[in-house]
């Protein structure tokens, strides 16, 4: 199984934005730097057979672009245990209960998706893992995922991404 661990893009600053947390939307430019990002994507390779996302708007938006750019027919999954403070080894149940050929695209925040890489690299969150907005990185696990045993296979920043992206 392939874990993508996907981070939304730039959003409307809080400060910015008048409504609820949950429904800040990205700006125009957060969407087309994951628009270029998802681009990155297709160019590695990338053929997910699953997409899950943080029920925050601008995470799910985040979803629907990689979904579009990477011209998929899949449903989008909306998952509580992506939003920001769930607990990261809850991404756990939810993986091993998909396909152990599964390419999964993860959408979600920081510090969570740092700290999830570290329970599925590490078996723990560790210090020093962290997504920039639309960077996203991939792990593989050779069996059932569990915490500690996937390997590291990328991880990209957006501007590394989109440069992959272009070419």
């Amino acid at each position: 199984m392939d874990c993508i661990l996907f981070r939304h893009g730039i959003a409307v600053e809080p400060e910015e934005w008048k409504g609820s947390e949950a429904q800040r939307p990205l700006t125009p430019k957060g969407a087309e730097r994951v628009r270029e990002g998802a681009a990155g994507l297709v160019r590695l390779g990338v053929v997910p057979t699953h997409i899950l996302s943080s029920p925050l708007l601008r995470a799910f938006d985040t979803a629907k672009i990689i979904r579009d750019t990477l011209r998929l027919r899949l449903e989008i999954r909306i998952c509580d245990e992506l939003v920001p403070d769930a607990p990261p080894d809850k991404l756990l149940p939810l993986l091993a209960g998909l396909p152990e050929d599964a390419c999964a695209i993860c959408v979600g925040h920081e510090p969570h998706l740092g700290e999830a890489a570290g329970v599925l690299l590490f078996g723990q969150p560790v210090a020093g893992l962290s997504l920039k907005k639309a960077g996203a990185c991939c792990v593989r696990f050779e069996g059932p995922p569990k915490a500690g045993p996937g390997m590291l296979r990328w991880w990209l920043t957006p501007s590394q991404l989109r440069k992959l992206g272009e070419q």
